[in-house]
């Protein structure tokens, strides 16, 4: 089987894979470069036990991150625990046309969304990805890559707003109980300010590379938070959580 392993700024991602390309189980560990592979296979072990796997099932690594000091203990840990000399998603190319003015710095994660996404889908796409930033990517019928937007990710904005002011009490991030957005005390302001503007900026955004694109566009949304905001918002046709993977598993089988 394939172990996919997805280095993201917040969290890794680490997926079994069979054969016929079903998604086995997943684990998510927080990204720390200081991680040795030593820490991970430990780790890893014991969740594939629980799960009914062992290391000896894992014939194949492919491994995609926007983190560069998390990559050689993930490779370490490859070779070491899983007899595997990985593959790097991106080396020898993303297998698309990257039609934007600084093709080398598009990061592995949102190539990598674009692959499974037109794969899975046919016309005009965009495909909001909720991390550490939001991205936004606009490809096109032909799976080309034609720019996007990237803004800080929701967990960033409220950070940034409790620790500029004092006052300001940490809260969790969730959808307001009350529907109003006239906020009557100082929490209730906030989980307005933070949900429903975080929500304008989604729906203002799409719409705007809706009408420069010309065209009819779906809007795929995923990442951890995407379903936060399903409730409250018509802007996503369809969540897909595991784009990112999908798309690590569809450029291996490429390109290994």
């Amino acid at each position: 089987m394939l172990l996919a392993i997805d280095a993201g700024n917040t969290n890794i991602v680490f997926a079994l894979i069979d054969d016929c390309d079903t998604i086995r189980t997943r684990w998510r560990i927080t990204t720390d470069p200081r991680r040795t592979a030593d820490e991970y296979a430990v780790w890893l072990s014991q969740l594939l036990a629980l799960e009914g796997f062992s290391r000896s099932d894992v014939s194949h690594v492919v491994i995609g991150t926007v983190v560069p000091r998390a990559l050689h203990n993930l490779q370490v840990l490859a070779r070491k625990y899983f007899d595997s000399e990985p593959v790097i998603a991106g080396v020898g190319g993303w297998g698309f046309s990257l039609d934007v003015d600084e093709p080398q710095s598009l990061g592995a994660d949102r190539a990598l969304n674009m692959i499974a996404a037109h794969a899975n889908h046919a016309g005009d796409l965009i495909i909001i990805d909720f991390g550490t930033a939001t991205t936004f990517d606009l490809i096109d019928y032909h799976g080309a890559y034609k720019g996007g937007i990237i803004a800080p990710g929701i967990n960033l904005s409220l950070d940034a707003l409790v620790s500029a002011a004092a006052k300001l009490p940490r809260i969790a991030i969730e959808a307001p109980a009350d529907p109003s957005v006239v906020g009557r005390n100082t929490v209730d302001q906030m989980h307005i300010g933070i949900y429903w503007g975080y929500i304008g900026m989604i729906e203002g955004l799409v719409a705007r590379m809706k009408a420069e694109a010309g065209r009819p566009v779906k809007v795929i949304a995923t990442g951890g938070l995407a379903i936060l905001f399903e409730k409250h918002t018509d802007v996503f046709d369809t969540i897909e959580q595991d784009l990112t993977i999908q798309g690590l598993a569809m450029w291996w089988k490429k390109f290994r």
